[in-house]
């Protein structure tokens, strides 16, 4: 019997699942531990095809739906979220590139993906954090080349990337660059705000950019609408946010259970207490309706429908369901669910910082917010009330 409905085809969902359990979670706690970039496993992701699942066949990719690929993260997120964020970073790079980028650029970089093309997506300043409306960060045209200077900070991912997907300032507005690492005047180094208690995939780094040039194609759709390109595809990274936080809530659900199923305390298993009983089905009722927004989320992504929306739904239920169930894990485990060496304090990390990453809480709830501002609801006033 299985616990969890299946939203893709178990002929699809099995090898995302067996990639996570047989190579991911092994892994995972030595990731967090040690505060690593999964390097090894992003290759790996690559060698069965799952780097660039978005990405068009004639990219090289598999070409497949958003709905599939929230389902490879789900599962991802089940076994390690910094595998998950570091594999997200990449799909960030992808879909910018692939929704915006001119056909030159897709052809230099899309194909890379799928041979283990590693990535970051450079939003933050520390002046600036949640606000990326204005920048400090420039870059000029100069002749065939735009030339950027200034600093982004606590980039996630930054320590084994490749390629930076950049927002900065430019003369007509914001706008988004591709940048190689290998580019003269890129380097990387860790601060004192560099490391997190969640979603450790190596250091946040500091991303300096010293009279940086690159061709004019690098420049990711046009100058001025950098804030469209970067909005549009967080709706995306956000929602794959959710599904990794409603995975790891998955496994801090079932490993709990097994826990307490087995535990004795005053002459009986520590299931059989009515009370453990209630708060496992709140978990288990609240874990199965996130899972349904989160997937309704993925087809309306599908079909360009309210995406800030649902979106922003998603993120905002699945990542509160994660913290909730994965802070319950360690109460019902007692004593086990707060060792070093016990998974669950881990979960309850990973789940608090996706609340806080990949769009706030508070930025989550402002975009709904302003979705119900745009809507007419006049026809639903009762005329003889006036």
């Amino acid at each position: 019997m299985s616990l969890w409905r299946e939203f893709e085809d178990a002929e699809v969902v099995q090898p995302f699942r067996a990639f996570a359990r047989e190579h991911v979670k092994p892994m995972a706690a030595e990731i967090d531990r040690d505060d690593l970039y999964p390097s090894d496993l992003v290759q790996r992701a690559a060698d069965q095809g799952f780097n660039a699942l978005i990405v068009p066949q004639q990219y090289g990719g598999a070409g497949c739906t958003f709905r599939r690929v929230v389902s490879f993260f789900e599962e991802v997120g089940a076994c390690s979220a910094s595998v998950g964020i570091s594999l997200n970073s990449n799909f960030q790079a992808q879909n910018a590139i692939l929704r915006s980028g001119s056909e030159a650029l897709r052809q230099r970089y899309l194909p890379r993906f799928a041979q283990g093309l590693k990535a970051s997506y450079a939003l933050t300043e520390r002046n600036h954090g949640s606000d990326i409306r204005t920048l400090d960060t420039r870059a000029v045209r100069d002749g065939e080349h735009w030339v950027l200077d200034g600093q982004k900070s606590f980039i996630t991912s930054g320590t084994g990337a490749d390629l930076f997907i950049i927002l900065v300032q430019t003369d007509e507005g914001l706008g988004v660059f591709a940048v190689p690492r290998e580019a003269q005047g890129v380097s990387t180094f860790v601060s004192d705000r560099s490391e997190t208690f969640g979603l450790r995939n190596g250091p946040h780094v500091e991303l300096l950019l010293q009279n940086v040039r690159v061709p004019l194609d690098h420049l990711i759709g046009k100058a001025g609408e950098g804030l469209k390109v970067v909005l549009r595809n967080l709706n995306y990274s956000r929602t794959l946010n959710a599904a990794m936080a409603i995975g790891l809530a998955r496994s801090a659900f079932e490993e709990s259970l097994a826990y307490v199923k087995q535990r004795k305390a005053f002459d009986q298993f520590v299931f059989d207490f009515q009370g453990i009983q209630w708060y496992f089905a709140e978990s288990l009722a609240e874990i199965d309706a996130a899972r349904l927004l989160l997937y309704s989320a993925a087809e309306a992504l599908d079909e360009q429908r309210d995406v800030d929306r649902h979106s922003s739904e998603a993120k905002l239920i699945c990542c509160g369901v994660a913290n909730r169930v994965t802070a319950q894990a360690i109460q019902v485990c007692g004593a086990y669910g707060t060792m070093v060496n016990s998974p669950f304090n881990r979960y309850w990390r990973d789940a608090k910082t996706f609340e806080i990453g990949g769009g706030s809480m508070e930025v989550l709830k402002n975009n709904v917010g302003r979705y119900l501002s745009r809507l007419d609801m006049s026809p639903c006033l009762d005329p003889s009330a006036a």
